[in-house]
């Protein structure tokens, strides 16, 4: 579904990620790991297309280079950590947002019935359709992400990127929001690339990992196969051992 070749992206000329090239298949979860600074989400805002890149997107087998912005909004979206500004809408209205691609005219001037329908069923995945009426500046920051999820899930996008949307989330949240992501991953004809900082969260979300060192792709395999030394390597420290001494505190 997604294809990444000879990606390099950075800022202010100086290339931050360099030539990096995977692919993302129907209904995989593909998380991205690596210490800060190594490139992460930077990767995402070249693939999205915020950043100019030297190399190609390509979705469905079309450059992304080729399509206009409404064509790239019915295809991607991004979840990113949550804003501190936001305008006084409504849970719907805000939810709502994500229909603007969709649509011929404005988020609110040309809403149908297929949108509205849209967005009900993304307030109820989220659980947050009895909230619908109130306006998200009332809300807590886990409601507020749910919300920012749904707007995510109205889009109706093959593909979600995330880029480390938990930061701040109580482990309540974090696990609630992860759930929805994985149920939406497995309808088919999608796929969801992410950032997430917390290493256990991201392994218990992925199928996939792709681990990062300064801008390079260092490993690219599933979960399963993934080469535990070679991921304490590149943090620095022995993850495995931090790991276990962590649970040991809860048996």
């Amino acid at each position: 579904m997604l294809r990444i070749e000879n990606l390099s992206c950075g800022y202010d000329g100086s290339m931050v990620v360099k030539d990096v090239s995977f692919n993302v298949k129907d209904g995989q979860r593909l998380c991205i790991l690596g210490p800060n600074g190594c490139g992460k989400t930077t990767l995402l805002r070249g693939i999205m297309g915020i950043l100019p890149i030297n190399g190609s997107v390509y979705i469905d087998e079309q450059n992304m280079k080729s399509l206009s912005s409404r064509q790239k909004g019915q295809k991607i979206a991004m979840l990113s950590q949550m804003s501190d500004t936001y305008f006084a809408y409504t849970v719907y209205e805000t939810v709502m947002l994500g229909r603007y691609a969709h649509q011929k005219r404005g988020a609110f001037t040309s809403a149908d019935s297929e949108d509205r329908r849209i967005v009900q069923e993304s307030l109820e995945r989220v659980g947050m359709l009895e909230l619908k009426d109130r306006p998200i500046t009332e809300l807590s920051g886990g409601q507020l992400q749910r919300v920012f999820l749904a707007r995510t899930f109205a889009q109706t996008p093959e593909i979600i990127l995330l880029d480390e949307p938990t930061n701040h989330l109580d482990l309540k949240y974090q696990v609630e929001l992860i759930d929805a992501l994985k149920e939406w991953a497995s309808a088919g004809g999608r796929c969801v690339v992410g950032v997430l900082h917390d290493i256990n969260l991201a392994l218990s979300f992925a199928d996939t990992v792709l681990l990062m060192d300064r801008g390079e792709i260092k490993a690219y395999d599933t979960v399963e196969n993934l080469d535990l030394d070679l991921v304490s390597r590149v943090y620095g420290i022995d993850v495995g051992k931090y790991m276990r001494t962590t649970l040991e505190r809860w048996k």
